[in-house]
């Protein structure tokens, strides 16, 4: 995954922002992470059976919890939180806060725009996201980054009812054509190994089984991005369903819960 893979080669939280993030801003994350740090402790203490001894008791030993990395990526450099925190550069556009403070910032403008990037540069906007959308169209059809970042890029991007502003209006204009051309391209392979079998029964349906289709491989797709297992029969079940609103249910659980079946409403 390139620059992305390394950054989460650790347990790590990673806090992006639309634009470049600012002291008070970075410090709210820092927060975030020492509560999560102080929750998992919780969470280890707690299946472990350990409680809080009284002043006189000597503190049992403690279950030991990978304090989590932070991750701060934003679109400029904000030179308020790298003076702040001491950050030195540990690579074009990533880095290390002092030592003892187990944060790195990204920012996106002074990543070397090459394939090991492209994951985090679509996080960016204006220019950075508009080279990034064309790196993502120029490689080959089946590059994993297109089957990972596509399905997310629509969702987040074009599913979003929000206005957008002047400077982003040719940006989305350019991600619209170019997930358009993506869909006429899984059509035409989905045609080409006979998945579309029902084509002749008339053209409504044959664009509605196809856009449950693409619903469903996006409900996949989000799942293996966060790395929940699906067996081969659950994945049956959702190549299977026809219906989008469920479809749709399921994909925008899929990016967020922490298991299948919280995905599927399966009880079990």
């Amino acid at each position: 995954m390139g620059l992305l893979g390394e950054l989460s080669a650790e347990p790590s939280l990673f806090e992006p922002f639309h634009r470049t993030p600012s002291l008070r801003q970075t410090r709210h994350c820092l927060r975030k992470q020492l509560t999560w740090h102080h929750e998992l402790e919780r969470r280890a203490r707690s299946a472990t059976g350990s409680v809080v001894p009284d002043e006189d008791a000597a503190a049992p030993p403690q279950p030991a919890v990978h304090f989590p990395a932070l991750v701060v990526i934003g679109s400029g450099r904000p030179e308020t939180v790298l003076d702040a925190y001491r950050c030195e550069p540990v690579q074009p556009g990533v880095y290390q806060a002092v030592p003892g403070l187990a944060m790195r910032v990204v920012v996106l403008a002074e990543l070397l725009r090459t394939r090991a990037t492209l994951l985090l540069r679509l996080l960016g906007s204006g220019r950075l996201l508009r080279e990034a959308v064309a790196d993502l169209a120029a490689l080959p059809d089946d590059a994993w980054e297109k089957s990972v970042a596509a399905p997310l890029l629509v969702h987040f991007r074009l599913g979003t009812q929000e206005p957008t502003i002047d400077e982003e209006d040719d940006v989305s204009a350019e991600i619209r054509a170019w997930f358009e051309e993506y869909k006429q391209q899984l059509r035409a392979e989905a045609q080409k190994e006979g998945r579309n079998e029902g084509r002749n029964e008339g053209r409504n349906e044959g664009r509605n089984e196809g856009r449950a289709e693409e619903a469903a491989r996006a409900v996949l797709t989000a799942l293996r991005v966060r790395g929940i297992a699906v067996p081969d029969v659950a994945r049956e079940r959702i190549l299977a369903e026809k219906n989008p609103e469920i479809l749709e249910r399921w994909h925008e659980r899929a990016v967020v819960v922490a298991s299948l079946a919280e995905v599927l409403d399966d009880p079990s």
